[in-house]
């Protein structure tokens, strides 16, 4: 369908003394058309004078009553809602042209073609005043970055000038902005910074576009993918946001918190300027004033504020995760124990037993949790102990190999039991271990290596063994003790002095037997 010639417009750049070319090249219109209003406003005697209190489209039926009757058979859009849809993220020309299609045939009416669709959009914004190259959307972006200006705080007691830096964070379609004070801009803080700007805007939008500073791009080659720091695309997983940098030395790139920066210096730095802070979380609460009055004061060259068309953008913002982002350390190439623990800070914490002959696995250390990773896959997570809390256990039953899962984990009453069962002087050596510990979980390992010696010696030899240990005054024999007792068969030679009669003369010192003529019988005792 042909688009519709601007009739009136013709007539009172005519009646101006404009020429047909001037008026077809300056407002885009097919000269042809210029010319046929001229020929039908001179065959009528028409003047724009007569036709000045008229609507375009009642000038328009004047000068072409039949097409004006075939015109008004179809259903024309809403331009003006059109134009509001335009501004929601995502949202483009195209797709509110099917949607008008799909409310006409609802509507038992008839559409326009696309050509006229976007036709009569163009003339509507030219009509208007406006524009329909919409820049910025509602909630589709955020810009951060770090200020090229400082401030400053005072250590009270030294009189020391501690700089920090700023970090600034700007939504392009509201101009709505965050800032705060850091004391660097390493990565724990500029990740911090984002997690409390999330929280300001109470959403997340769905991109944050960032600067190629080292702290959260690790490579931004010309060709090829973007390659962020491991933390910071974790932070971006978790938001749901995607993170995207600017093209190398292409501040133009996001522009709005460029010139935000700006008026930020004006706003803030400069408003503060006279003013002593002894302190950052002092700083940063008299940043957070100016900064509500910078977000709520009128545009100069606009209606409302930044808070005003906020309060709009913010329904267009994802929802914030049920818990904020934690700021984690990372520990690289631990090893797996054969008892499928990996030791952290003096505390053991389970992994799945199948990796235990993977060797070495990282570990996400976050104040409250620990994560165990193999070859970047999280295998489990544990709570993490506090830093005053040592060699304790964090076990999850189905990291255990299936014939440990029904077994009672490891505490002193289950420990004693066993002691108890191999004899009374393995109970007194095992209860001489505990009472020499300040909490009782580090008696375990000990007890434990004392009580596994049964294993390789037997119940029997290690109950004499403990007994020789006891008699020999050691105040609290450990490992190293009995060891040395059954390596050495001094617990055999303890048997034997005892079964002596009591007349005997024999010497009852306590000998090492020489090793190398040691020869022992089916029975593990020496012949």
């Amino acid at each position: 369908m042909a688009r519709k010639i601007n009739v009136k417009l013709i007539l009172e750049l005519r009646d101006a003394r404009l020429s047909r070319n001037f008026i077809a090249d300056s407002r885009h219109i097919a000269r042809n058309s210029v010319s046929d209003v001229f020929r039908i406003a001179n065959e009528r005697n028409i003047t724009y004078s007569d036709v000045r209190s008229l609507s375009e489209t009642e000038v328009y039926s004047l000068f072409y009553p039949d097409k004006h009757a075939v015109e008004n058979i179809y259903s024309l859009p809403d331009y003006e809602l059109v134009h509001n849809e335009l501004k929601k993220p995502g949202v483009k020309l195209s797709i509110l042209f099917e949607e008008y299609q799909t409310k006409c045939k609802s509507e038992g009416t008839l559409p326009v073609g696309k050509t006229k669709f976007y036709d009569g959009y163009q003339d509507f914004v030219i009509s208007k005043n406006l524009t329909n190259h919409i820049e910025h959307k509602s909630g589709e972006k955020v810009e951060v970055d770090w200020s090229g200006t400082n401030m400053s705080y005072v250590v009270r007691e030294t009189g020391e000038i501690i700089t920090v830096y700023l970090f600034v964070a700007t939504l392009p379609y509201s101009q709505y902005s965050y800032v705060e004070a850091c004391p660097n801009m390493k990565m724990d803080s500029f990740l911090r910074c984002h997690i409390h700007m999330y929280q300001y805007f109470g959403g997340v939008p769905i991109r944050t576009v960032c600067d190629n500073l080292k702290t959260g791009v690790v490579l931004h080659p010309k060709e090829g993918d973007i390659i962020l720091t491991q933390d910071y695309e974790a932070l971006g997983l978790h938001y749901m946001t995607a993170i995207m940098p600017t093209g190398v030395r292409k501040p133009k790139q996001k522009p709005s918190v460029e010139g935000t920066v700006g008026k930020i210096a004006t706003a803030i730095i400069a408003s503060l300027r006279n003013k002593t802070f002894y302190s950052l979380p002092e700083l940063n609460i008299a940043i957070s004033e100016k900064l509500y009055d910078f977000n709520h004061a009128p545009f100069q060259k606009r209606e409302g504020s930044r808070a005003e068309i906020f309060e709009e953008e913010k329904r267009d913002l994802h929802p914030l995760p049920p818990l904020p982002y934690e700021i984690a350390n990372w520990v690289y190439g631990r090893a797996i124990n054969l008892d499928f623990h990996v030791v952290y800070n003096g505390n053991r914490y389970s992994c799945p037993y199948q990796y235990v002959d993977k060797k070495k696995v990282d570990l996400r250390i976050t104040e409250s949790t620990l994560e165990i990773y193999y070859k970047d896959e999280r295998l489990t997570t544990h709570n993490l102990f506090p830093e005053y809390v040592k060699n304790r256990y964090s076990t999850h039953e189905e990291d255990m190999p299936p014939e440990f899962r029904k077994i009672k984990p490891w505490d002193d009453e289950r420990i004693r039991n066993w002691a108890a069962n191999i004899g009374p002087n393995t109970l007194k050596v095992i209860n001489l271990i505990f009472s020499n510990v300040p909490i009782k979980e580090q008696g375990y390992n000990p007890s434990l290596s004392v009580l596994n010696l049964s294993k390789k010696y037997s119940d029997g030899r290690l109950e004499t063994a403990c007994e020789l240990a006891l008699t020999k005054g050691i105040r609290s024999p450990r490992y190293h003790h009995i060891n040395a007792i059954l390596a050495s068969n001094q617990d055999k030679y303890f048997l034997e002095q005892k079964a002596l009669p009591a007349n005997d003369d024999s010497c009852m010192g306590y000998l090492r037997y020489a090793s190398a003529t040691t020869v022992k019988g089916d029975d593990g005792y020496a012949e």
